[in-house]
């Protein structure tokens, strides 16, 4: 596997929705570690475009990530919650977005990673059926799922999943939870108990994620049987990632993170902002009709430098981030990780 391979224990996460570009995952991977593509938000089209510029920059394995399509919401509890950000546009100036459902362009994307392979293709939001993990498969891809729990470590083992990104609680972004459950607002397990648990669940490698900022981060995860971590917001700074200058503003900040739905009706983690204050209680579960919705609110925002519509998302340690070239940040970290665990290791000699 990908993961026996890796010089550096180090993959970056996904990154969807504008962070995530070639020269980023070609720059983790030229360092050592395995850089992804967000498939996320893209058309196939457009996914294939960036497949080709990563490879143009770099001859490493690279991986992409999916989003597995859900089920749509009742028109009816997303109007409601649309009533209620009137004033928010009025305010940004801008239009609310047509709520719709879709399924994120998945059978094209499918198609375009069989006819031209990608080393890993890992998927959020859910478990793909064992037939599409077979397809994959049959054309030399190695397939990750993303669990937040036991059981879905156990469904994604069982439907044929070669290894699974455990992310905790800590973690930045949207939860990737196989269904989001209305009655979690902020609650879930965090990465070391979840590692543990999962460890002893299932017997495929795992990949570590959430709140992973540095190398000692990176040596805890190793340690609790981790084959690699994942870190997503630690390279959001990186001058190769497509971060928004109010998002990065946001990232340098002492301000907490929260969990929400009210940006996208998906459960995420941010940094704490009016938008995300005022309205996640009144949030249902409905992505992505609610990202669609609240989409224009966002880019004016952004376009205006205003950091109280806009979904900064962040893990729990994001005030460790640094702004550092992404090869570089790897490095960073391969050496911090080497050292913490070194140190742990002469400390349990001394014991």
């Amino acid at each position: 596997m990908i993961l026996d391979e890796l010089p550096v224990p180090i993959v970056l996460a996904p990154l969807a929705g504008g962070p995530s570009t070639p020269r980023l995952a070609a720059a983790v991977s030229e360092a050592g570690g395995l850089g992804f593509l967000a498939a996320g938000y893209l058309t196939a089209d457009t996914l294939r475009a960036r497949l080709d510029e990563t490879r143009a920059l770099t001859r490493r394995s690279i991986g992409v990530n999916l989003f597995v399509p859900g089920r749509p919401t009742a028109p009816e509890t997303v109007a409601r919650y649309s009533a209620g950000l009137a004033d928010e546009a009025a305010r940004v100036g801008a239009p609310l977005g047509e709520p719709r459902f879709e399924d994120d362009d998945w059978r094209p994307k499918l198609d375009l990673l069989t006819e031209t392979p990608a080393t890993v293709v890992s998927f959020t939001f859910g478990c793909p059926a064992p037939d599409v993990i077979e397809r994959l498969h049959g054309v030399g891809s190695e397939v990750w799922v993303t669990v937040t729990r036991e059981d879905e470590a156990v469904q994604a083992v069982g439907a044929g999943a070669d290894a699974l990104v455990v992310q905790g609680a800590e973690a930045g972004g949207h939860r990737s939870a196989f269904v989001d459950d209305a009655d979690d607002r902020a609650d879930g397990i965090g990465l070391l108990s979840l590692l543990q648990l999962v460890r002893h669940t299932v017997a495929v490698p795992l990949v570590a994620a959430g709140g992973i900022a540095t190398g000692a981060g990176v040596a805890a995860a190793l340690a609790a049987g981790a084959s690699a971590a994942q870190l997503g917001t630690a390279f959001l700074r990186c001058p190769e990632a497509g971060t928004n200058p109010v998002h990065r503003q946001a990232l340098a900040s002492s301000v907490p993170t929260a969990m929400t739905r009210a940006f996208t009706g998906r459960l995420a983690r941010g940094v704490l902002n009016r938008f995300l204050d005022e309205h996640s209680d009144d949030a249902p579960v409905a992505y992505p009709e609610i990202h669609h919705v609240t989409a224009p609110l966002r880019q004016a925002a952004r376009a205006a430098g205003d950091p109280d519509l806009v979904n900064l998302w962040a893990g729990q340690a994001h005030t460790l981030g640094r702004d550092v070239p992404a090869g570089e940040l790897v490095g960073i970290l391969a050496k911090e990780t080497d050292t913490a665990l070194t140190a742990a290791s002469a400390r349990l000699r001394r014991s």
